[in-house]
């Protein structure tokens, strides 16, 4: 099973604003051509269920997770429960530091297919930091920042002419 792991440093944003904004998944694919599509539906007031369409390498990768969203924590866990992955499974943290606050996104992710994980893997993980890294600026205009990872950094910088720089920090 492979991980992945981004955070982005939102500039002056309460973490529990960016909560809300981060767990609007369904606005994603406004903000990257990588996500075709993702749907939600409420299964209660903590809980939804999204299906998420996402281009990779010559095709889509198609999946339904279950969502479940701790305001008290400020985390979304999710784990698939139908689609192309053999598992996939994460969770978005935000943590408030100072004015601002740290989005911290972190999955597990196997396609299942032992012969072909040394190069899936690695394209894989490469998209899930840059799309992620792109959406979360994005959902905030460009008021963020990637924290600790120069090449993430430098890609989306490229896409959405956000600061080159990563900011430095463990957040």
């Amino acid at each position: 099973m492979r991980s992945v792991q981004v955070k982005v440093r939102v500039h002056d944003v309460d973490a529990a604003v960016a909560f809300d904004r981060v767990g609007a998944f369904g606005r994603y694919s406004e903000f990257t051509e990588v996500i075709r599509s993702v749907t939600t539906r409420q299964e209660s007031g903590t809980q939804e269920v999204s299906d998420w369409e996402v281009y990779f390498r010559n095709g889509i990768l198609c999946w339904t997770e279950s969502d479940r969203f701790d305001r008290d924590n400020l985390t979304i866990t999710f784990e698939q429960i139908d689609g192309d992955f053999a598992e996939f499974t994460g969770v978005w943290r935000l943590v408030a530091d100072g004015k601002d606050c740290v989005v911290d996104f972190s999955a597990e992710f196997d396609f299942g297919i032992p012969s072909l994980a040394g190069i899936l893997d690695p394209v894989a993980e490469r998209v899930f930091k840059e799309t992620i890294a792109r959406v979360v600026i994005s959902l905030f205009e460009g008021n963020a920042s990637v924290v600790g990872d120069e090449a993430v950094a430098r890609a989306v910088a490229e896409v959405t002419a956000a600061p080159v720089v990563a900011a430095s920090g463990s957040h």
